[in-house]
């Protein structure tokens, strides 16, 4: 389907490009999950991405995902994502129930450094990586309620993998305050990631095939929460 079409591809989605991730230290207050995921421990993910390829074009967004479970499915719930893209933002919601909205992002490249600023909320996250480069692959799940229930989605990414310590700054009035810091992390280039259909969770263990989008709105967190964490 052409990036032009006013409905998004359906999954799975092919992306490339490059990314910062940051291990985090859950904040002593945060938003309960969606209905039917648990918490799991384990520190959050941040990361911060420039697709340079994918089936809606070139876009820049930022993620927050916590560890969660459902049954004896282990994961990452999405509960925050931004991108520059309204293609991308439906295209997410639709296929996988993501919280995408839109923002403007900018992603700046110093020698090694990497840095992608929300200017909406002033939040920034930058990598300053340091050591060798080393291929990585791993597969990777997220689970999310989409509109018409929970679903499973899986993927897996690869590219090269740099360590990197990585500084996210927010006010001290903005919602991702708690998640201000210096943070362990990396820097990953060459990166090509697919994210394939989601499934619904079936028993303890199964999934089976859920429809390929669902209607909007589809997220994760309850328009209450997601208020709070946009700081409306």
């Amino acid at each position: 389907m052409a990036v032009g079409s006013t409905t998004p591809p359906v999954a799975p989605w092919e992306l490339a490009g490059e990314c910062v991730v940051a291990l985090v230290r859950p904040p002593l207050c945060r938003p309960p999950l969606p209905a039917g995921l648990h918490p799991m421990p384990g520190p959050l993910i941040v990361a911060a991405a420039r697709f340079t390829e994918s089936p809606v074009g070139r876009y820049l967004e930022l993620s927050v995902a916590e560890p969660s479970r459902v049954g004896a499915r282990v994961g990452l719930c999405v509960t925050l994502m931004v991108v520059d893209s309204p293609a991308s933002r439906l295209g997410g919601r639709l296929n996988w129930g993501l919280p995408k909205e839109l923002g403007t992002l900018r992603w700046l490249a110093d020698g090694d450094e990497r840095t992608l600023a929300w200017d909406d909320r002033d939040v920034v996250v930058r990598a300053v990586p340091s050591g060798p480069t080393v291929p990585m692959a791993a597969p990777v799940r997220s689970l999310q309620r989409r509109a018409d229930g929970l679903v499973v989605v899986g993927g897996r990414v690869r590219g090269h993998a740099r360590p990197a310590r990585v500084e996210i700054t927010a006010p001290d009035t903005d919602g991702l305050f708690g998640l201000s810091g210096w943070h362990r992390g990396m820097v990953l280039t060459g990166l090509r990631m697919v994210v394939d259909p989601a499934r619904r969770p079936a028993g303890l263990t199964a999934t089976l095939r859920a429809p390929l989008r669902a209607a909007e709105p589809a997220l994760s967190w309850s328009r209450e929460v997601q208020a709070t964490l946009s700081g409306d």
